[in-house]
């Protein structure tokens, strides 16, 4: 599915009337193509489904056999989405991914890449957690799969209940990690 930027210039045009303001006057008569230049860039991720975000990242290499039971760590990613329910920003995130191998890795980068991409969607955070996880699980073949993401929500924090200290944390855990306390609280024990 393609962005049509066309589209969100026109209906923001149709906002900036709907708000009272001129459309046409100086400061925001170029607003409607950077908003809809901008919603291409940050709504990415809606153009792909998460098979197809798999295939792009799923270039993988072998790992040493009997390194079965090594955990690979990717912490601290920052990514921001926008929440589904009000279009509103979900800043300072921070994803972490962990799996366990099953013969092959892939790049440290993909990780990085999968969860932006993710990110790069109409969300909620809980979504965001099965995507990637679901992603990594198809990209390196591994079920043992976690996500950890902690962020804030400014439909929280600049809007409604105004709670700007309240963040959000999720966990996804697939596999061992959803099985085996002991490797959840040592995954936890490195995020922290």
């Amino acid at each position: 599915m393609a962005i049509d930027q066309n589209a969100i210039k026109e209906h923001i045009r149709g906002i900036l009337v709907a708000l009272g303001d001129d459309p046409d006057r100086e400061g925001i008569k170029d607003t409607p193509d950077r908003v809809a230049r901008m919603y291409a860039e940050v709504f990415e991720g809606m153009n792909y489904t998460n098979d197809e975000i798999a295939d792009m990242f799923s270039k993988n290499f072998e790992v040493p056999e009997g390194s079965e039971q090594d955990m690979v760590v990717v912490k601290d990613i920052e990514v921001f989405s926008y929440c589904e329910h009000h279009l509103a920003l979900m800043y300072d995130m921070k994803v972490t991914v962990a799996y366990i191998p099953k013969g092959k890795v892939i790049g440290l980068s993909k990780i990085a890449r999968i969860a932006d991409m993710v990110a790069k969607r109409l969300q909620l955070q809980e979504r965001i957690g099965t995507d990637i996880a679901e992603i990594i699980s198809k990209a390196t073949g591994s079920s043992d799969v976690a996500v950890y993401i902690e962020g804030n929500h400014s439909c929280m924090t600049a809007r409604g209940i105004k709670k700007p200290s309240a963040k959000t944390v999720t966990t996804t855990f697939r596999g061992r990690f959803e099985t085996e306390i002991e490797l959840q609280n040592k995954l936890l024990f490195l995020i922290k």
